[in-house]
């Protein structure tokens, strides 16, 4: 059962990035996964891997996209990008050398972040387009 469901209040109408977004879902719950069913921990760094590189490309892809729509807070936004891919990188160097256990906690933040950062900080950029694409 999945930790976080993908639903229509995620949408922001940038199908583009609506898809990134229900990807990203789909390897956290997969994480989740491996935690609840007490996999190995081989099983999760690849998993933990390809989360850190496909939040890294769809970032990436967030932040051009809002470079060549002249979004006001591309700034701002970017740095919160930033700020999450060092904490993932933190946790997943920790993970590897077994200093770090992926633990409920950790999920909980992972879950956190992905949802409020859709529903509120995508959200704005979201209405934004969606105010351009009016006037």
């Amino acid at each position: 059962m999945p930790m976080a469901e993908w639903n229509d209040s995620f949408r922001l109408g940038v199908d583009q990035f609506d898809e990134h977004h229900r990807h990203l879902f789909s390897l956290f719950n997969k994480t989740y996964d491996i935690f609840v069913l007490e996999r190995p921990r081989h099983h999760l760094a690849p998993v933990l891997d390809e989360l850190l590189d496909y939040a890294t490309y769809h970032f990436a892809a967030e932040e051009a996209w809002m470079q060549q729509h002249n979004y006001p807070q591309r700034r701002e936004h970017a740095e919160e990008h930033e700020r999450f891919c060092e904490r993932i990188s933190e946790l997943n160097r920790g993970f590897s050398k077994g200093k770090t256990p992926v633990t409920l906690e950790v999920l909980k933040f992972l879950q956190g972040w992905l949802v409020e950062h859709i529903l509120k900080r995508d959200r704005e950029y979201g209405l934004f387009l969606a105010a351009r694409e009016t006037a």
